[in-house]
């Protein structure tokens, strides 16, 4: 029998269309049930990171290891992407050197425009055509 694992708490703006999307688009991609994802709306959300104020929440995804570690924004990215096969190799490119102060400045400039780019995109109420993945535990 495998050991009981406890996953990584993914904590995401549910108000922001895009990073609704992203996090559908981790959980289908979350083969081995890796990640919590938590909304900001939760009540839990910020419970589970009492250092951190809800406007830094706001401003960065944030991933909270089963260790107690914090990652923010592209560093969460590649955390999370070591964990989900088909986007390690994303996350490997993140290890080069440089590419996390590259994918930093990326992540900060998508984040300050998120709103604007979920209209350009369409994302509407999360980019619909992308349904959400239940947990084997809503199941």
């Amino acid at each position: 029998m495998f050991p009981v694992v406890k996953r990584s708490l993914v904590l995401y703006d549910d108000a922001c269309p895009l990073c609704t999307f992203q996090m559908r688009l981790l959980t289908w991609l979350d083969w081995f049930g890796a990640l919590e994802p938590l909304p900001l709306s939760s009540p839990r959300a910020v419970a589970a990171a009492p250092g951190l104020t809800p406007e830094a929440l706001s401003e960065a995804i944030h991933c909270i290891s089963p260790r107690g570690r914090v990652y923010r924004g592209a560093r969460c990215l590649r955390f999370v992407g070591m964990r989900l096969p088909l986007f390690a190799p994303v996350a490997l490119f993140l290890w080069v050197p440089g590419g996390i102060l590259v994918a930093e400045v990326v992540y900060r400039w998508v984040s300050r425009h998120r709103l604007l780019l979920s209209r350009l995109f369409g994302c509407k109420t999360a980019c619909a055509w992308l349904p959400s993945r239940r947990d084997k535990e809503e199941r």
